[in-house]
C-alpha cells in the first residue's frame, strides 16, 4: 500500500504541479509561487532549481517511461545549455532574471556539482551524449579550480576568483557569531552525489578515483564518530567551526554515501561507509525523530523543532535505505510514521499546489515561506517517491 500511495501521489501530484511550471516564453520553469498559489512570472530563475527539475523529470521519465516527462527534461537541458552556463570563463551561473540573463553570476561548487547530477541523468535518460559532455567539462573543473590541499573550495566570483561563502553557512546561529564557513559538510555531499551520478552512467577512471577519495573525506575528516553524526561547517583546513548536528543532512547523507560506495563496486569501501552510516541513522532517530516527524537541527544546546519539507523526504528514504542494511523494523516504522506526517502535514489539499516548505511542531504550515523559490523544487520529494518505487519496499 505504501509504493502504490506513494507512485499515486507522484503522477498525480507532484508530476502534474512541476508541469505546469514550464515557461514556453522564455524558457526553463517558472521561479516563484507564494503561499497563496499566485505564480509570479517575472521572479529570478535560480541555476540549481532548473538542474533540479532537470534531474527530476529525467529520472521521473527513466522510472514511468512517459515520453512526456523526457520533453520536460530536455526543456530543462536546452535551457541550462542556453543560459546558465557561463561559455567565457567556464561554469553555471548562480542565479538568472526570468529571461534568463545572469543577475548573479558567482560561481559555486555546489552549483556545479547539481548540474553535473542533473546533466549525468539526462544523459541516460535521452541517450544525447552533449549532456555528459558537458558534465565532464564541470567535473574537470571543480577539479582544476575548486580543488585544495584539504577539500574543495566552494564560493567564486564569475573569474573564479575566491569569495567569501555567505551562500551556503547562511545560519542565524553562525550569522550571530559573526562565522562564515569557507568550506560545509552540505557541499562535500553533494560534490559526492553528483560525482556517483557521473561514475555510475560514464565508468570515468578519473572520476572513480575523486569519488573515492571524497568517500574518504567524509569518513575521516567530516563524520565524527564519537557524537555518531557528520560536522556541518569547517574552515579552509576542514576544522569544524560549529557543534552543529543538521539532522535532514545526517540521514540523507546516509544513504547517498551507501549510493557511492555501492556504486564504486568496493566492498572494503562498502563496508567502512556501512560502519558509520549505520550509526549516523541510528543517531538521528534516537535524536531527531519526534511527534510523527524529524525535526531540523541542533545548535549548541538549541534545538530546532520545525519541521522542513525536505528533511522529511529524505529521512523516508534514509530510514527505508537503514532497513535495508540492518533489517531493524524500527526504522521501517519511523518510514512509515514520517510519510503518515507528510500525507497529513504536508501535501498541500488545494488545487495546484504540492508540498508546504515547513511546518511547526504542531503541523501548522508557515504562510511566509512560498510553495516555489529556488531552493522549493522536486528534487527532494520527488526522489523520495522515486526511490521508494525503485526500493519496493512496503512499509
Amino acid at each position: 500500500m505504501f509504493v502504490a500511495e506513494v507512485k499515486e501521489h507522484l503522477v498525480n501530484g507532484i508530476i502534474p504541479f512541476w508541469k505546469k511550471l514550464r515557461d514556453n516564453t522564455y524558457g526553463g520553469y517558472y521561479g516563484y509561487m507564494n503561499y497563496d498559489l499566485e505564480l509570479d512570472q517575472t521572479a529570478i530563475k535560480g541555476c540549481i532549481l532548473n538542474s533540479r527539475i532537470m534531474w527530476f523529470f529525467s529520472n521521473a521519465y527513466l522510472t514511468l517511461k512517459d515520453e512526456s516527462l523526457l520533453e520536460e527534461a530536455t526543456h530543462a537541458f536546452e535551457f541550462m545549455k542556453a543560459h546558465c552556463i557561463d561559455y567565457k570563463y567556464g561554469g553555471v551561473y548562480w542565479m538568472l532574471d526570468y529571461k534568463g540573463n545572469p543577475v548573479e553570476d558567482m560561481k559555486h561548487t555546489y552549483n556545479q556539482a547539481f548540474a553535473i547530477y542533473a546533466l549525468s541523468s539526462y544523459y541516460v535518460a535521452s541517450g544525447n551524449s552533449e549532456a555528459l559532455d558537458l558534465a565532464m567539462g564541470l567535473f574537470h573543473k571543480i577539479e582544476s579550480t575548486c580543488k585544495d590541499e584539504y577539500g574543495y573550495l566552494e564560493a567564486f566570483d564569475r573569474t573564479w576568483e575566491p569569495i567569501d561563502n555567505h551562500k551556503l553557512s547562511d545560519n542565524k546561529h553562525m550569522e550571530g557569531e559573526g562565522k562564515v564557513a569557507e568550506k560545509t559538510m552540505n557541499t562535500i555531499l553533494h560534490v559526492l552525489e553528483a560525482y556517483t551520478e557521473l561514475y555510475r552512467v560514464g565508468k570515468d577512471v578519473e572520476v572513480g578515483r575523486c569519488l573515492e577519495k571524497l568517500l574518504e573525506m567524509t569518513e575521516l575528516k567530516v563524520y565524527n564518530k564519537e557524537k555518531r553524526q557528520l560536522e556541518v561547517f569547517f574552515d579552509t583546513q576542514l576544522r569544524s567551526i560549529a557543534d552543529m548536528h543538521s539532522y535532514g543532512h545526517d540521514i540523507e547523507a546516509a544513504w547517498l554515501l551507501d549510493r557511492a560506495a555501492l556504486v564504486l563496486g568496493n566492498q572494503d569501501i562498502i563496508d567502512r561507509t556501512k560502519a558509520y552510516t549505520v550509526p549516523i541513522a541510528y543517531k538521528v532517530k534516537e535524536v531527531a525523530f519526534e511527534k510523527g516527524a524529524l525535526n531540523n537541527e541542533r545548535f549548541n544546546n538549541d534545538i530546532d523543532k520545525t519541521r522542513i519539507w525536505w528533511v522529511q523526504a529524505e529521512s523516508v528514504v534514509g530510514f527505508i535505505n537503514a532497513y535495508e542494511k540492518t533489517q531493524d523494523v524500527a526504522f521501517l516504522e519511523v518510514a512509515k510514521e514520517i510519510w503518515q506526517y507528510i500525507k497529513t502535514y504536508f501535501i498541500d489539499s488545494r488545487a495546484h499546489s504540492e508540498w508546504y516548505w515547513q511546518v511547526d511542531e504542531n503541523g501548522r504550515p508557515n504562510k511566509s515561506y512560498p510553495i516555489v523559490e529556488p531552493w522549493k523544487c522536486p528534487y527532494h520529494n520527488g526522489r523520495m517517491c522515486l526511490e521508494v518505487i525503485r526500493r519496493d519496499i512496503n512499509v
